[in-house]
């Protein structure tokens, strides 16, 4: 069993020993207090020969930690780390069922991002893990490579839709309140789980629409176009990787920026114009549900891989839809990237820089590069094999360029490491050509 390394982009979140196969979260929460009583159960295997582990908490409260049942030697909640003392040594493979009861009322953690994690909206909640909010709510090992499948439980007051990943399992009204319950099969990095809480009307457009009643007409119509981008991209990348239906939500708040978690994204209200003027945003963060929440990097100095696929996919978009070719956006991206300054390594950008535009656009311009390089029937092979190949599984740069050259049948490290791993911005091969239209 192997464990990833820490991750540098995420000093002081070091291995804790465990490899966790699902996470059982129990969550009674009040809206109008932040009030959050919880229990998680944790469904672990050591990874190597232990007599302590360590989970992720942030802000909150622990009354009682078990494991199998037992009370460990000793606990201790310091700093954001859970470290649990079993008193005796396990080898690694063993299997540690641990209980953890907590509370509070939690609050985003402040990093190099701003504030990520479980945010108080006017009315409701949002949970926005990417890329280490997810301990602001439960007890988790919190690595994008460690991914477990997930059941999650919450009771709230009755009024409120109360959205989590995966599919709705129930709905129990008790005096006032309503018990959700949902079950995420499909491993999930804990960064991509989320709740959302919030006075929603529920819709299917094509897919699922979570939205504030005076915002209907304009989501109907700003998100009206998703089972079309859904076709591109189940024809471009595969079969939607998840069993429940992709649902979209649209907070009655304005936010910075969408948010995506696995087999959902999170809108503000003010992404909703009634001209659907930030559709390639909702492109965008439909195509993260196969590249990042199917595949998921194990280490964040490849987060090209998510918001460079994610990236062309709006190009792909815009191709199909009528818009700029993916071509003429290449084009114009370079010319843009060209004027800045070429000091980004893509492939290990530094944690403060992982979500620098430039890192999405040439992440794209890679795409494209290779599009132009192999042409459309291998490139297309290359995506989809990619993404069924590594089907809720873990992935790297050096993934990529093996399953890349295979199917394309030549070595292509040269070329992705020119615009992966080196900061001076290389032409687009045979520059003066163009890309046909998408059909």
């Amino acid at each position: 069993m192997t464990q990833p390394p820490e991750d540098p982009y995420l000093p002081g979140r070091p291995d804790g020993g465990l490899s966790v196969d699902r996470y059982e979260l129990e969550l009674d929460y009040r809206v109008a207090t932040n009030r959050l009583d919880a229990r998680a159960v944790v469904h672990a295997r050591a990874s190597r020969t232990l007599d302590r582990f360590a989970l992720s908490l942030h802000g909150l409260r622990v009354s009682q930690v078990l494991v199998g049942g037992k009370r460990p030697e000793r606990w201790a909640l310091r700093d954001g780390r859970l470290t649990v003392r079993l008193g005796r040594e396990v080898l690694a493979g063993t299997s540690l069922l641990i209980e953890v009861r907590y509370g509070g009322q939690p609050r985003p953690v402040r990093g190099p991002w701003g504030e990520v994690g479980w945010e108080e909206l006017e009315d409701g909640l949002i949970v926005a893990g990417q890329p280490d909010g997810a301990p602001t709510w439960f007890p988790c090992h919190d690595s994008p490579a460690d991914k477990a499948a997930f059941s999650v439980v919450v009771t709230a007051e009755a009024g409120y839709e109360v959205l989590a990943n995966g599919r709705l399992v129930s709905r129990t009204p008790r005096a006032g309140r309503v018990r959700w319950a949902y079950e995420q099969a499909e491993p999930m990095a804990p960064y991509l789980a989320t709740l959302q809480i919030g006075r929603y009307q529920r819709l299917l457009h094509g897919t699922q629409l979570l939205v504030p009643p005076r915002l209907l007409a304009a989501a109907e119509h700003d998100l009206g176009r998703q089972p079309d981008m859904m076709a591109l991209f189940e024809e471009r990348f595969g079969p939607y990787p998840f069993a429940a239906a992709y649902t979209v939500v649209v907070t009655d708040d304005e936010l910075e920026i969408p948010l995506e978690a696995q087999g959902l994204s999170v809108f503000g209200a003010n992404h909703l114009d009634g001209r659907r003027g930030s559709e390639r945003l909702v492109a965008h963060e439909l195509a993260h549900q196969w590249f990042g929440n199917s595949l998921t990097v194990g280490q964040w100095r490849d987060i090209w891989l998510h918001e460079g696929f994610a990236c062309y996919a709006e190009w792909l978009w815009s191709e199909r839809s009528g818009g700029w070719t993916a071509h003429r956006l290449a084009r114009s991206a370079r010319a843009r990237l060209s004027l800045l300054p070429q000091d980004l390594v893509i492939g290990d950008p530094g944690a403060a820089a992982m979500f620098d535009d430039r890192l999405y656009k040439r992440g794209a311009l890679t795409l494209h590069a290779l599009r132009l390089t192999v042409g459309d029937d291998l490139f297309f092979d290359i995506l989809r094999t990619w993404a069924a190949r590594y089907r809720h599984g873990t992935v790297s740069t050096e993934l990529f360029v093996a399953c890349a050259s295979e199917v394309a049948g030549t070595p292509l490290a040269l070329l992705v490491e020119s615009w992966v791993y080196r900061p001076a911005l290389p032409e687009l091969p045979g520059s003066s050509g163009v890309v046909p239209r998408l059909g």
